[in-house]
């Protein structure tokens, strides 16, 4: 059995911030599970490219609000508490932060190991 908490997982080199967000990595590639699970901040104000080409990804918004819009077709489909977004499609997409901090639950499969950042094309390196 794992037992982690969010606080222990914040201090440490689980917690991984760019100027836009914040991911706490609580379960990790090494940990086995076959995927991983993360609970990110996004934000206020801000937009992020993100395109995931190597995982597919689940995010549950536990608080705040903001938006996503898939890029393929236009649509914006606004974010607040208790709104899932599903990205089984690899779909390129702008997250932005709306009036306050976006807090989310995300799942990761393939799993990350950790440090993974967004490259220029907004995708994670597949490990």
């Amino acid at each position: 059995m794992i037992v982690r908490t969010l606080k222990d997982c914040e201090n440490s080199e689980r917690r991984v911030a760019s100027e836009n967000w914040e991911s706490t990595r609580m379960l990790l590639k090494d940990d086995n599970m076959g995927f991983s699970f993360h609970i990110t901040t996004i934000y206020a104000n801000t937009e992020t490219h993100i395109h995931y080409k190597n995982h597919l990804e689940s995010v549950y918004c536990m608080s705040g609000n903001g938006e996503i819009e898939t890029l393929a077709d236009g649509k914006v489909y606004p974010i607040e508490a208790g709104t899932l977004y599903i990205l089984d499609q690899h779909d390129e997409h702008l997250l932005r932060g709306g009036s306050e901090d976006m807090k989310m639950a995300c799942v990761f499969n393939p799993p990350l190991s950790g440090q993974e950042v967004h490259d220029k094309d907004g995708v994670y390196p597949l490990d």
